[in-house]
């Protein structure tokens, strides 16, 4: 962890959890958000879902993920199919980013 106290918004730490999720069933070529208790996320977190650990499932694909309320993930996975099917149930490599401040608007 950086010992600095000034405001950049860079990133403070990068790690890696593996939470065990039971997402339900997507119906065919559409989006689902769906909620999975993961104690210590934060809502100013950066969450990437990379994907089930060992197992996929044809057609579906994790999306946009985010922390709303402290310690909920909150994941939209897409079925790219013509037919309903349920993610991988069980252990998800996720990436957190937790920045030191707020966020820039710019790069510059």
């Amino acid at each position: 962890m950086s010992s600095t106290t000034i405001t950049r918004g860079n990133s403070h730490e990068t790690f890696y959890i593996a939470p065990s999720l039971a997402p339900t069933a997507v119906a065919a070529y559409t989006s689902s958000v769906q909620t999975f208790n993961v104690p210590g996320l934060q809502t100013s977190d950066l969450i990437l879902v990379i994907g089930a650990i060992g197992v996929q499932t044809v057609g579906i694909v994790p999306g946009e993920a985010d922390c709303y309320t402290n310690g909920v993930l909150s994941v939209q996975f897409l079925n790219a199919t013509n037919a309903s099917a349920t993610p991988a149930q069980g252990a998800y490599a996720i990436q957190i980013v937790r920045a030191e401040g707020p966020l820039p608007t710019t790069a510059v």
